[in-house]
């Protein structure tokens, strides 16, 4: 069992199973969530991808209302909205509406990414010009505004309300691969999540303390709340989550080397496809793979615990993206036996 008080939470981006039609990720994610609830993982994130082939979900907001009503006791949350694609008002009454019907459990992950092709995000803003990554910070500080309904009094819109205005505000949590939103998030007053499971460059723990640094108690939290995300797969053999794992890591390296992104292939496909790659792109396999913390459920705790140390984090949030359902969810069950997360409920 885990000598650290350690949360678990679950980033889940719908993926497409066994090759199924795509709608069905989307039944696969409430099936998945629901098992996560009932074995002890704290939130369950849903993601936002547009247009992309191997991923179902391009709406996590319906996911997030979805998955609360499919569960009883797990946070919910979007990992996450997209924001430079939307009114922030918008946004806000949607996670406020959601709220009121799933009091004390619904979070407001952002992000800045596009999520999906340049074609399709033009599409999504279509015909207004998709709005500017640099007010992003401002989109975020206006968001947090609106759900709490206290907008300075010289904002345009601070007489704009957000309804129904006696349910909560949900917390706003910024998502990053790097350094960039920090200690933005921290001055924001919002959580903060590091994308570790996000290309293959290194991030170093300073990122999260410049985010504790830079923290003030003026937006969604009092204090910092600093996340992790991460890949990891489990499986009864170090060999075999290897091998699970092939089908996510092939579908990187053809989608950020050569831009072509493609449904998952079966693990034992991917052993014979990467024989076929370049040995750059055979490198770039084996450096994301070493990017994933991958193996037996001790295994895989021993390196996850030690992440959280290294980072000084209290919450690790999984990825787990397989070609097949059944060792996803099986993946999921036994990291979180191996961390007693039953015995917190």
């Amino acid at each position: 069992m885990s000598k650290l008080k350690l949360k678990l939470s679950v980033l889940d981006q719908s993926p497409v199973h066994d090759g199924q039609p795509e709608s069905s990720g989307l039944f696969s994610t409430i099936e998945l969530a629901k098992r996560c609830d009932e074995v002890g993982y704290h939130r369950y994130w849903v993601a936002e991808h547009h247009d992309t082939p191997g991923y179902a979900s391009p709406c996590p907001e319906l996911m997030v209302s979805n998955v609360a009503h499919a569960t009883s006791r797990i946070r919910v949350g979007s990992g996450g909205v997209m924001l430079p694609h939307y009114a922030a008002f918008k946004v806000a009454e949607t996670f406020k509406m959601l709220e009121a019907i799933h009091p004390g459990r619904i979070d407001c992950g952002v992000g800045r990414a596009p999520g999906g092709a340049p074609v399709s995000s033009a599409a999504i803003s279509a015909p207004r010009q998709t709005i500017p990554t640099e007010y992003y910070p401002a989109q975020t500080r206006d968001l947090i505004g609106y759900l709490n309904n206290n907008l300075p009094e010289d904002h345009p819109y601070h007489n704009a309300t957000v309804r129904p205005i006696d349910a909560g505000a949900p917390g706003v949590w910024m998502l990053g691969s790097s350094d960039g939103s920090a200690e933005i998030a921290g001055a924001l007053g919002a959580g903060f999540v590091l994308a570790l499971f996000i290309g293959t460059h290194d991030r170093s723990p300073e990122i999260i303390q410049r985010y504790r640094d830079s923290f003030k108690s003026n937006g969604s939290f009092d204090e910092p709340n600093p996340i992790i995300a991460i890949a990891s797969i489990c499986a009864e053999t170090t060999e075999e989550a290897k091998l699970i794992a092939g089908s996510h890591v092939y579908w990187k390296v053809q989608a950020f080397r050569h831009g072509k992104v493609d449904t998952f292939f079966s693990p034992e496909e991917v052993v014979e496809k990467k024989k076929q790659l370049s040995p750059a792109d055979q490198a770039y396999f084996d450096e994301t793979m070493d990017t994933m913390v991958v193996g037996t459920p001790k295994e895989c705790q021993e390196q996850l615990e030690k992440i959280a140390e290294e980072y000084k984090v209290d919450e690790l949030m999984i990825v787990n993206v397989t070609y097949s359902f059944k060792p996803r969810i099986d993946s999921y069950t036994m990291l979180a036996k191996q961390f007693g997360l039953q015995d917190n409920l």
